[in-house]
């Protein structure tokens, strides 16, 4: 179980896990290492699902598909809004989350552990690495959202 970092903003209470990296739009990626040395697990931070509402269906590209840093990985509906989420690395799609296709709110459940999206052997995890946000300057990032937000109301 990874460790969290933790805010409650309003009623609301985040929480950012310190094992992974993230995107600056809430996408959080687990490098798989030492099993898969080349494979990262990706998901949607805690923040973003929360902000985002209750996950209706959740469309990752299929097995196979060969994604650049930035094109589309997954839609994400929800109640409130549709949910594009870019893959944070190059690759190649390796596996598919199973219980996206009949119990897609397990996204808001657990979103870092049952609730991930797919699984990507990368082609260049180093250098794509370093442009990803550390926990601590993605919790900093997410802070100042929450708080803007709250005070826009």
């Amino acid at each position: 179980m990874p460790e969290y970092l933790e805010t409650t903003v309003d009623k609301f209470t985040f929480r950012v896990a310190q094992d992974r990296f993230y995107t600056p739009n809430g996408a959080w990626v687990f490098w798989m290492k030492p099993e898969a040395t080349n494979r990262v697990r990706i998901g949607l931070a805690d923040y973003l699902q929360q902000r985002s509402g209750d996950v209706a269906f959740a469309t990752v590209q299929p097995v196979g598909t060969k994604l650049a840093a930035g094109e589309r990985l997954a839609e994400i509906e929800t109640i409130k809004t549709m949910v594009e989420l870019s893959s944070p690395v190059s690759g190649t799609v390796v596996e598919v989350n199973p219980a996206l296709d009949t119990t897609p709110e397990v996204i808001n459940q657990d979103p870092y552990n049952k609730g991930w999206l797919a699984v990507v052997e990368t082609t260049a995890w180093e250098a794509e690495r370093a442009k990803l946000l550390t926990p601590d300057a993605y919790f900093s990032a997410m802070q100042a959202e929450a708080q803007q937000e709250m005070k826009q109301g």
